[in-house]
């Protein structure tokens, strides 16, 4: 099973991009000229983050677990 961490996406006004940044993997983001490919390549970046911190022998945190909302 796939682990699925969160992806914030947002809008940074100086590069003019869409930033994706996965809050669970330090370093790890991505951007895109649109939401949905910030979050395509944010996807592309947890799996060579995940990688290659395996290749090196880094531990990968596990996904946080978020509080159902009411």
């Amino acid at each position: 099973m796939k682990q699925q961490y969160e992806i914030i996406i947002y809008w940074d006004p100086r590069d003019e991009i869409f930033v994706a940044e996965v809050p669970d993997l330090p370093g790890c983001a991505a951007h895109g000229q649109s939401r949905a490919e910030a979050l395509l390549n944010g996807e592309v970046a947890i799996t060579n983050w995940t990688k290659a911190a395996k290749e090196i022998g880094h531990p990968i945190p596990r996904p946080r677990k978020r509080a159902k909302a009411a």
